[in-house]
């Protein structure tokens, strides 16, 4: 499996070629730009990324992370012109978070494939001063031929200055109403009239649109953009379950959806991501969570003894009780008062008989406005009480982010998960509470 190291090359032919971005710790978003001779592009349509994910009729193409795989670009050599002299790969954190950078991740891998050939990787040096965006690899002509170069260059003005370089016009945030156009002297009636100029074209606008349906891979995550001003915003996080069979729903085929949560006052970062599942032994707390993890303590927690409030603190509410396959819905507000929620389901059948994932268990988060996120299971686990789902990071400023975690409890172990104020996750270290039918 060939591995570029910075400043490498390798022909490549002019296949189809697919791209994709893998990273570990924080949320990296992957774009590309068509760049002519002279080290520009042609016009604003040669930005491929979320909001303007093809150019040339199809020939580089950006795909969004979903069932298939991570996200991606898929370029076509054969079919891009004579005027394109290469096609540049670019990283960047979320543009409308400034505080974000390559400090938080741990790990950037982009990965390009061709068919009939193997995969060829880079990972680029660590971005430790501030970089918001990085130049990953470039596809580029040489003669007939078409190579891949590994660049690894930090840029820290984010994706808007690293496309500024290039030629890309951006538009810049407003920062309050215009004020009113003086209305303009009549012209002399002798005077003749100058013909009307074309309209320019937009800025291009780098603000995320809602994500769509999508469902998480295995461990991975997703960001959702989140207004955290605005108080009529709320995160529906539903547990959904089938039973998987006739004989399960006939015996009730009771899961119960517990949050466990961390306040944004309370909230910390740690060393390791958040979502990440920990033992004792490889974790020293700090004192502030300590408490949790020991017998008997189990830290905040919203499920179907303690709905919780919208109205007053947790500001997160379950609507009840399911005993039958279905769904429990929990509700979020205010946002900015969120810190950690890790989504678990319990199960009350038969002493955790059968896997979560044989009762058609998953999570749901949605946010009403268009961004709709489901957390499925993947493995058959059997005979567990406990599974936790889903972590849903309120700490980023302009939204949160969800972890697939999917870690299970011990077998024949009721204790609880915990939920760390760094967001990292602990099994059977909470406390125990049988749920009597």
């Amino acid at each position: 499996m060939p591995e570029l190291s910075k400043g490498g090359n390798i022909v490549v032919g002019s296949g189809a070629l697919v791209a994709e971005l893998h990273a570990v710790g924080g949320t990296v978003d992957l774009s590309a730009l068509l760049v002519a001779a002279d080290g520009k592009v042609r016009s604003d349509d040669d930005l491929v990324f979320y909001n303007q994910p093809t150019a040339e009729s199809g020939a580089v193409r950006h795909l969004a992370a979903d069932a298939d795989g991570p996200e991606r670009v898929e370029m076509n050599p054969a079919a891009l012109p004579a005027d394109v002299d290469r096609v540049v790969l670019v990283g960047s954190c979320d543009p409308d978070d400034a505080s974000r950078t390559f400090r938080e991740v741990k790990d950037v891998t982009v990965r390009a494939s061709r068919l009939g050939a193997e995969p060829v990787h880079f990972r680029p040096p660590a971005l430790t001063d501030g970089e918001r965006a990085v130049l990953l690899m470039e596809l580029y002509r040489r003669g007939e031929t078409w190579k891949l170069r590994a660049i690894g260059q930090g840029y820290a003005d984010g994706l808007a200055g690293l496309a500024t370089d290039f030629g890309i016009e951006v538009a810049e945030e407003p920062e309050g109403p215009e004020a009113p156009e003086e209305p303009a002297w009549p012209a002399a009636a002798e005077t003749p009239a100058r013909p009307t100029p074309p309209p320019a074209a937009p800025p291009m606008n780098l603000r995320k649109p809602p994500l769509g349906r999508i469902s998480l891979d295995k461990g991975g995550q997703v960001s959702m953009s989140l207004d955290k001003a605005d108080r009529e915003l709320v995160v529906t996080a539903t547990l959904e379950w089938d039973g998987g069979s006739d004989e399960r729903r006939r015996r009730g085929a009771d899961l119960d959806l517990y949050a466990l949560f961390v306040p944004a006052s309370k909230a910390l970062r740690g060393e390791q991501p958040p979502g990440t599942l920990v033992t004792p032994k490889k974790r020293s707390r700090p004192a502030a969570d300590a408490d949790t993890a020991k017998k008997g303590k189990g830290g905040d927690v919203v499920y179907y003894k303690r709905l919780g409030s919208l109205k007053n603190r947790p500001f997160i509410h379950l609507d009840g009780d399911a005993r039958v396959p279905g769904r429990e819905t929990l509700r979020i507000v205010r946002p900015a008062e969120q810190g950690y929620v890790l989504l678990c389901a319990y199960s009350a059948v038969s002493n955790g008989f059968g896997s979560f994932r044989s009762f058609g268990a998953k999570v749901v988060v949605t946010d009403g406005r268009g961004s709709t996120v489901t957390v499925p299971l993947f493995e058959n686990t059997k005979t567990r009480y406990w599974v936790a789902i889903a972590l849903v990071d309120f700490t980023e400023s302009d939204g949160a982010t969800i972890h697939h975690v999917e870690a299970y409890s011990g077998r024949m172990t009721e204790r609880r998960p915990v939920l760390h104020a760094d967001g990292t996750v602990e099994m059977n270290a909470g406390p125990v509470e049988f749920k009597r039918r």
